[in-house]
C-alpha cells in the first residue's frame, strides 16, 4: 500500500487514469449509436475507412449506371408500348380491309369502311409523334440509335430505331373506296404487319438487354452497400450493452476518484486534527 501523502495520492491518480479511459470508450460508445457506424472516421479504423471508401467510389460510379440505364429502359420501353398499339391498330385496320373485299358491299358501306381505316391510320402517325422519352423517339424515321451507359468502364448497349411510322409501313396512300383499292390495301397491310412485328421484336430484344443490364446493376449496388455496412456500421445492440455497461463502470469511477480524494483527510487524525 504506498504511503499517504498530501503532495501525492497515488490512489487518486490511478482512479483518474481509469475515470478517464471510461469516459474515453463511453464517449466512443455514444458516438457509435447516435451516428450508427463503427467507423466514422480515419481515426476510427484507418484501414477498414480506406476500404469502405473505395468501395463508396464503386458504388457511387454503379449508382451513375444505374441511373443511365434506368432513362434508357424507360425510353426503349415507351418506344416498345407504341409499338404494340401500332400492332394492335394495323390488326384493326387489317379487319376493315377484309370487310371492305367483301362482294356486294354498295358505295356507301365502302366509304364508312374507309373512313374507319384512315382514322386508324391517323392514329398510328399520333402515337408514332408522341412516343418520346427523354427527347428521344426510337420508332420514327429518321432517328438514330439510342446509346446507354452499361458499366462503370464505359462499355455501353446501342439500341437500334426503326420506323413504324405508316410511310416505312408502306401505308400511306391506300383508300378502300374502290374493290382494287381494298385488294391492294390488303397485299399492303399483311406487309406492314409482318414487318411491324419484326420491328417490334427488335425493339423488345434491345428492352431485355437493357432490362437484364439493369437488373444486374442494381444488385451489384445492394452488395456493394451490405459489404460497406459490414465494415464501417456499428452493431447498435451491441453498442446498447456496452454504453450502459460504460455509464455505470463510469460512476463507480467517479465514487472511486472520490473516496481517493478523501484519503489523506486521515492523515488529520494523526494530528488530533
Amino acid at each position: 500500500m504506498p504511503a499517504l501523502s498530501v503532495n501525492t495520492n497515488v490512489s487518486a491518480m490511478v482512479a483518474l487514469q481509469q475515470l478517464n479511459n471510461t469516459n474515453k470508450l463511453l464517449d466512443q460508445s455514444q458516438q457509435r449509436v447516435n451516428t450508427g457506424l463503427r467507423v466514422s472516421t480515419a481515426a476510427d479504423d484507418p484501414s477498414s475507412y480506406a476500404i469502405a471508401n473505395r468501395m463508396k467510389g464503386d458504388k457511387a460510379g454503379y449508382e451513375s449506371v444505374q441511373i443511365a440505364l434506368g432513362l434508357g429502359m424507360a425510353t426503349v420501353n415507351t418506344a416498345v408500348k407504341a409499338g404494340e398499339n401500332i400492332a394492335d391498330l394495323l390488326i384493326e385496320m387489317k379487319a376493315k380491309i377484309v370487310q371492305a373485299n367483301q362482294a356486294g358491299l354498295d358505295n356507301n358501306s365502302l366509304s364508312a369502311l374507309n373512313d374507319d381505316f384512315q382514322s386508324l391510320r391517323t392514329q398510328i402517325g399520333t402515337i408514332v409523334s408522341s412516343a418520346t422519352f427523354n427527347g428521344k423517339n426510337l420508332i420514327t424515321s429518321g432517328s438514330t440509335s439510342l446509346t446507354v451507359l452499361s458499366t462503370v468502364d464505359g462499355s455501353t448497349i446501342t439500341v437500334s430505331s426503326v420506323s413504324l411510322d405508316v410511310t416505312a409501313m408502306g401505308l400511306q396512300s391506300q383508300v378502300l373506296t374502290t374493290s382494287s383499292g381494298a385488294l391492294q390495301a390488303l397485299t399492303a397491310i399483311n406487309s406492314a404487319i409482318i414487318s411491324a412485328s419484326a420491328r417490334l421484336a427488335q425493339l423488345g430484344s434491345a428492352s431485355k438487354s437493357v432490362t437484364l443490364q439493369n437488373e444486374f446493376v442494381s444488385k451489384f449496388v445492394d452488395i456493394l452497400r451490405e459489404g460497406i455496412g459490414n465494415i464501417v456500421d456499428a452493431d447498435l445492440p451491441k453498442e446498447s450493452a456496452t454504453l450502459q455497461s460504460l455509464q455505470i463502470k463510469q460512476q463507480l469511477g467517479t465514487q472511486a476518484l472520490s473516496i481517493a480524494n478523501a484519503r489523506p483527510q486521515t492523515l488529520l487524525s494523526l494530528f488530533g486534527g
